[in-house]
């Protein structure tokens, strides 16, 4: 599977997962929303942005889809420097925050893949 398409796919997943039961998305992010009554609401506002970026690029083709998987590769790595962030401030568990940066670095990765490849159609 081209690595744009599976990285679509998945951020519409996690997108929705979000939006269903953002308790559940946030425990699997390793936050507590019973200590923080508002994780809930930022985790809806993750899914809905994951939801939107994927469809969006989905849908998208040649140059216009191109710079739609630059905006994700952007937002990840800002997710990313955020994990990180988070886990030097205190402000997540040192386990949270790494798992976080891992995945957003993951999805940066997937990212910058899927722009290497050589049919333009395909990005």
């Amino acid at each position: 599977m081209n690595p744009v398409t599976g990285l679509s796919l998945g951020r519409i997943a996690i997108g929705a997962a979000s939006l269903y039961d953002p308790t559940m998305a946030a425990k699997q992010l390793m936050l507590d929303p019973a200590t923080n009554p508002q994780v809930p609401y930022l985790t809806r506002l993750f899914g809905t942005r994951e939801i939107a970026i994927g469809v969006a690029t989905l849908l998208a083709s040649g140059p216009a889809r191109r710079n739609l998987v630059l905006l994700g590769v952007l937002v990840d790595a800002a997710d990313a420097a955020t994990g990180y962030l988070a886990t030097k401030d205190g402000s997540t568990p040192v386990k949270a925050g790494q798992a976080m940066t891992a995945v957003a670095s993951g999805a940066v990765v997937a990212g910058l893949l899927g722009l290497r490849t050589r049919k333009p159609a395909a990005v």
